[in-house]
C-alpha cells in the first residue's frame, strides 16, 4: 500500500548529532516531507545543528528533555509538547529524564 509506512525498529541508526533516528518516511517515498524518530539516551545532549531552508518539529513523544532553539532559553519538554523550528536556526536536546 503506498498510503502506509510501517517502520522496522530494527531499521533504527546512531546518528552523527547523539541520538539514534528511525526514520518514518523519507524524501524517495515521500519527497516533500521527511518524518523521522529521533531517540535521545537519558543525560546525553544532541550536537548543535540546524536545518538549511526546513522547518523541523519536535514532538515528545515520552521523558523529559531540555531543549535549545536559536536565542531563545533553554525550555524543558515533557511527552505532548511541540516544539517549533524555523529553518537555519540552531537546535539540541538533552535527554534529563531517567
Amino acid at each position: 500500500m503506498d498510503h502506509i509506512t510501517r517502520p522496522k525498529e530494527e531499521d533504527e541508526y546512531f546518528f552523527e548529532e547523539g541520538c539514534f533516528i528511525l526514520e518514518m518516511s523519507s524524501p524517495d517515498v515521500d519527497p516533500e516531507v521527511s518524518l523521522a524518530r529521533a531517540r535521545v539516551e537519558p543525560g546525553r545532549k544532541t550536537r548543535f545543528h540546524r536545518l538549511k531552508g526546513t522547518f523541523e518539529r519536535y514532538i515528545m513523544l515520552s521523558g523529559t528533555g531540555l531543549v535549545e532553539v536559536g536565542d531563545y532559553p533553554p525550555t524543558e519538554v515533557h511527552p505532548g509538547d511541540v516544539v517549533r523550528i524555523p529553518p537555519d536556526t540552531d537546535q539540541s536536546i538533552t535527554n534529563i529524564g531517567e
